[in-house]
C-alpha cells in the first residue's frame, strides 16, 4: 500500500510540474520522514528545481502545495522547513485498503530471468561462505518470484577445473586408490568430508615440490578430453560430492531447476561454437610472441587486431600501449590448447541468452521432498524436458573477487554486438565470510594468541580451515534444542527437534542476510543464535509472541490475519489512527504496509539486507507495542479488536516477509 501511494504521488507531481513549469523530470526523489508526526512521505524536490526555476525552494514549495490539488488517497501536502514538502495520507483510508491485502505490484517487465547462484565445486564439502552465496540466491530468487517474475534457479557444476584435478590426483598419486576403491568410498555418507581432507593433502603436495603440480596438468587435460579413465574417475567423484551440495542445501529449503555442468559446454562443442564466433568477430586474436605466445587472448578496452597504432594511441595516448598489448588482454586459450575458465563461461553466458545456437541434453537428477526434480545437463539426454536458457535477464551470485571475469564476460558480450544482453547481465557481488574467534575457537579450531586477537579468522580450502556447511547447521541446531529442551521439556523429542532446526535455519539465514553484500561477514554462533538484537530468532519469537496473544484470546490467528477488515469497522480505524495521541499506533500499520515497497527495494538494488531490516524494525515496533498495551485485558471492546487487529496486521507481514527470507516461525519458542 505505501508503494501504491507513493508511485500515485509521483505521478501528480510530475503532472503539475508539467502543467506549471513545462519541466518534465525523469525521477522525483520521495523520501521516508524520520518520525509520523511529520509526515508519511517526504519531497525535497523544490532544492532540486532551484535553480532551474531561479526561484527560492520554499517559494517553489508552496506553488506545489497550494496548486497541486487534492490527491485521492492523501488527506494533504504540507510546507515544512526551507522547502520540504510533506504529505500525509488518510490514515483509515490506508488502513482499511491494508486490511484487506496489499495492492498489486506495479507492471513488471516481460521475460524470463535466470539466477545462478551455489556454483560450488563439486571436489569437497561445502563450506559456510557457501552458505552465503547460497542464502543470497535463493532469497533472491524468493524476492522476484513474489513481485510476479517467472525464474530459473541455476547451479553452475564447475567438474573439469583445476579443484576436481587435486582431488582425482590425490586419490591416485597419494592414497593409490582405483577407480572401483574409489566408488566404494563415494557411496558412503559424507565422501564430500573425505574430499575435503584429500583435497587439502594434495595441496600440500603441490607445495613439497612444484614438480607435482604437472601431474595437475596432465589430469586436467584428460577431464577436458573426456572418455578416458580419469575422466571417468572425475565424474564419479564429482556426482557424488554434487548429491551431497544438495542435501546440504535442502536443509537450508534451497532448490535448484538445472544443473549446467562445465563437461557438456566442452564436450558438446558450446566452447567450438563461442570459439568460432569469437575469432570471427576478432574478439579473439593469436598471440605469435610475447609473454602469451600460442595463446588466443581478448584484448581489452575495445583495442582490436584491426585498429592501426594511430587509432589505438587516440584513444589510450602512448604511455599505456603497452599495457593495452600485454595487461589489458585476457588469456582465453592456453598455449596447451585447454580453454580457461573465462572461456568457458563466455560460452555458457552465451547459450543462457540463446545467442549460441546449441542446447545440453537434460536428465532427472535430484527430487525434492516437495516433488520438485532437479535437471542435470549430459551429452544425450531425455526429449522431454522443462526449457532452460534463452532468457532476458541474468543474475550471477558470484562473490566479489570474481569481478574482473564477470567483466570479461560482459565485455566479451558487447564485443560480439550483444549489448541489449550485456545490459541485462549482473553480477551479484558479495563479499566473503569468516569466523570470529570466539565462534572458531567453539567450533573445535586451535588459535594461537594472534589469532584470538583477530577480529575475524579467515577460511582456507586449500589449507583444510574452514567451517563445513553441514558442521555449521548442525552446531546451531544443538545448541538450538539446549535452550528449547529447558523451555518446552513436556514436548516429544521430535517435536522439540523440529523446533530447534526451525530456530537453527532462521538463525542462519538472517544471520547471511542481515549484512550488506559489501560487507565482510564474521560469523558468530552465539550472536547468531541470541533471542535478543537483530537475529532471525528475535523475529520468529515475535511471530510466536503474536500467535499466542490470539491463541489466548480464543481465537484462530491466520483467519484472524485474513480477515482483518471483517473484525474492525472503518469508523473505528478512523477513531483509532487518527490525531497525534494514536502516531503509536500509525506508526505500526505504517510500518506494516512497506513490505511490497521494501520488497521492490531489495530487487532493485540487489540488496535483500533491506528486507531484514524491515523485519527487525517491525519487530521492535511490535514488542514495544506488546509491552506498552494491554490486549486482552482491555474492557473497550472496539478498542481490544483495534489493537488485535493491528497486531494482525504486523503478524501477516513479519510472516510474509520472514519466508521470503527462507525462515518460518515455530510454534513455540
Amino acid at each position: 500500500m505505501y508503494r501504491h501511494l507513493e508511485h500515485r504521488l509521483v505521478d501528480r507531481i510530475r503532472d503539475f510540474l508539467r502543467r506549471a513549469y513545462a519541466l518534465d523530470l525523469p525521477r522525483i526523489v520521495i523520501e521516508q520522514p524520520p518520525r509520523v508526526e511529520l509526515g508519511d512521505y517526504a519531497l525535497p524536490l523544490a532544492f532540486d528545481l532551484a535553480k532551474k526555476l531561479r526561484k527560492p525552494p520554499r517559494k517553489i514549495a508552496e506553488e506545489i502545495v497550494a496548486g497541486i490539488g487534492p490527491i485521492e488517497g492523501f488527506e494533504k501536502l504540507e510546507l515544512a522547513g526551507a522547502g520540504y514538502i510533506n504529505a500525509r495520507v488518510q490514515r483509515d483510508q490506508f488502513a482499511a485498503a491494508l486490511a484487506v491485502g496489499e495492492a498489486p505490484h506495479a507492471t513488471l517487465p516481460s521475460g524470463k530471468i535466470l539466477v545462478e547462484h551455489s556454483s560450488i565445486n563439486p571436489n569437497k564439502a561445502a563450506h559456510v561462505g557457501h552458505l552465503r552465496n547460497a542464502v543470497l540466491g535463493d532469497t533472491f530468487v524468493r524476492l522476484l518470484r513474489l513481485a510476479g517474475r517467472e525464474v530459473d534457479v541455476q547451479n553452475y557444476i564447475d567438474n573439469t577445473g583445476v579443484q576436481v584435478a587435486d582431488v582425482i590426483v590425490g586419490f591416485l598419486n597419494l592414497e593409490k586408490k582405483s577407480r572401483a576403491e574409489i566408488e566404494v568410498l563415494a557411496s558412503q555418507p559424507r565422501f564430500d568430508y573425505y574430499c575435503w581432507d584429500l583435497y587439502a593433502r594434495a595441496s600440500q603436495w603441490y607445495a613439497e615440490d612444484k614438480q607435482n603440480l604437472q601431474v595437475r596438468h596432465h589430469v586436467l587435460q584428460d577431464i577436458e578430453e573426456g572418455g578416458n579413465e580419469t575422466a571417468a574417475i572425475a565424474d564419479l567423484i564429482s556426482i557424488a560430492v554434487l548429491r551431497r551440495h544438495l542435501e546440504t542445501m535442502d536443509r537450508l529449503d534451497i532448490e535448484y531447476d538445472f544443473l549446467p555442468r562445465e563437461s557438456e559446454i566442452l564436450h558438446l562443442h558450446f566452447w567450438d561454437a563461442a570459439f568460432a564466433k569469437l575469432k570471427e568477430a576478432g574478439v579473439l586474436t593469436f598471440e605469435s610472441e610475447g609473454k602469451n605466445k600460442g595463446c588466443w587472448v581478448m584484448r581489452r578496452d575495445g583495442a582490436s587486431r584491426e585498429e592501426t597504432s594511430d587509432e589505438i594511441l587516440t584513444k589510450i595516448g602512448t604511455q599505456d600501449l603497452d599495457r593495452i598489448s600485454e595487461d589489458d588482454q585476457k588469456v582465453i586459450v592456453r598455449s596447451n590448447g585447454t580453454v580457461g575458465y573465462v572461456g568457458k563461461d563466455i560460452a555458457y553466458h552465451m547459450w543462457k541468452f540463446g545467442l549460441l545456437g546449441r542446447d545440453f541434453g537434460y536428465r532427472k537428477f535430484y527430487r525434492y521432498p516437495n516433488g520438485h526434480d532437479c535437471w542435470i545437463s549430459t551429452t544425450v539426454g531425455a526429449l522431454d524436458h522443462p526449457h532452460f536458457g534463452d532468457v532476458a535477464e541474468i543474475y550471477n551470485v558470484i562473490d566479489a573477487r570474481q569481478s574482473e571475469a564477470q567483466n570479461i564476460v560482459i565485455e566479451a558480450l558487447r564485443a560480439l554486438g550483444h549489448n541489449e544482453q550485456a545490459d541485462h547481465y549482473t553480477h551479484f557481488s558479495y563479499e566473503m565470510v569468516a569466523l570470529t574467534p570466539r565462534c572458531a575457537a567453539e567450533l573445535g579450531y586451535q588459535l594461537s594468541e594472534e589469532d584470538k586477537a583477530r577480529p575475524y579468522i579467515e577460511v582456507s580450502g586449500r589449507k583444510g580451515f574452514g567451517v563445513k556447511a553441514d558442521d555449521l547447521i548442525d552446531s546451531l541446531i544443538t545448541s538450538a534444542k539446549k535452550e528449547v529442551n529447558a523451555r518446552h521439556p513436556q514436548l516429544s523429542d521430535s517435536e522439540r527437534a523440529g523446533i530447534a532446526t526451525q530456530i537453527a535455519i532462521g538463525a542462519l539465514r538472517y544471520f547471511m542476510l542481515k549484512f550488506t553484500k559489501s560487507s565482510v561477514i564474521a560469523f558468530d554462533l552465539r550472536e547468531a543464535l541470541s533471542f535478543e538484537g537483530e537475529t532471525g530468532p528475535y523475529a520468529q519469537y515475535t511471530v510466536v509472541r503474536a500467535t499466542n496473544i490470539f491463541r489466548k484470546g480464543g481465537f484462530d490467528p491466520d483467519n484472524f490475519s485474513r480477515d482483518v477488515a471483517g473484525y474492525v469497522s472503518p469508523g473505528d480505524l478512523l477513531n483509532f489512527l487518527t490525531g497525534e495521541a494514536n502516531n503509536d499506533f500509525w506508526e505500526l500499520w505504517l510500518a506494516s504496509s512497506k513490505t511490497s515497497y521494501i520488497i521492490d527495494q531489495c530487487i532493485a538494488t540487489t540488496e535483500p539486507a533491506h528486507l531484514a531490516k524491515h523485519v527487525f524494525q517491525l519487530a521492535q515496533l511490535f514488542n514495544t507495542f506488546y509491552h506498552r498495551y494491554p490486549i486482552l485485558t482491555e474492557i473497550d471492546e472496539k478498542r481490544k479488536m483495534f489493537l488485535l487487529a493491528t497486531i494482525a496486521i504486523v503478524r501477516r507481514e513479519l510472516i510474509r516477509s520472514l519466508a521470503v527470507m527462507g525462515i518460518t516461525a515455530p510454534p513455540v519458542m
